[in-house]
């Protein structure tokens, strides 16, 4: 075995959990959007999601006041948006306007969907009990929204240091799982 040792610094890019999400927070009539990947599938139902946010982000404030938020799914078409929405911050810019992004109002919070991304999830924070000693929210999934004319859309998987991944091949196995 040929196997060599990885930085420990690296290894968030080994074990990125799932595709990458534009959390979209609202705040005294501003919008904003923040690219985030440290996300995770908590609970089947409800649908609880956990996140970590951090709070030199501008979006960790917001959450934390309002409660709620959208985390919005992009496909690999809107990666350079992405990518341009994690490199600025939204303290100082508007981020919908400056990326030719559409906010679209939702129903069960005040944060908007992105209009551009595949799927988009209403939430709000269910628990705040490990936010101070880890950045971590869990939040509450109230509506999903989901754009049925994209049928297998690839999404976009972090790996670190610039690198991302496209899903590819969808394969189906069987399962006994209900």
């Amino acid at each position: 075995m040929a196997k060599r040792n990885f930085p420990l610094s690296r290894v968030y890019g080994l074990l990125e959990p799932g595709p990458v999400v534009m959390v979209t927070t609202a705040n005294k009539g501003r919008a904003n959007i923040m690219p985030l990947s440290w996300h995770t599938m908590l609970e089947f139902e409800p649908p609880l999601v956990g996140c970590v946010i951090s709070n030199r982000n501008y979006t960790f404030g917001i959450l934390k006041a309002t409660k709620e938020c959208v985390i919005n799914i992009p496909t690999a078409g809107l990666a350079e948006k992405v990518v341009a929405c994690g490199n600025h911050s939204g303290r100082t810019l508007d981020k919908f306007e400056a990326f030719g992004l559409t906010p679209v109002a939702a129903q069960c919070v005040k944060a908007p969907l992105i209009g551009e991304c595949y799927a988009n999830l209403e939430c709000r924070v269910a628990d705040v009990r490990m936010v101070a000693p880890y950045n971590f929210f869990i939040l509450e999934v109230l509506k999903a929204w989901i754009d049925p004319a994209q049928k297998q859309p690839q999404t976009l998987h972090h790996q670190g240091k610039g690198q991302f991944m496209v899903a590819g091949e969808t394969i189906r196995l069987p399962s006994k799982m209900k």
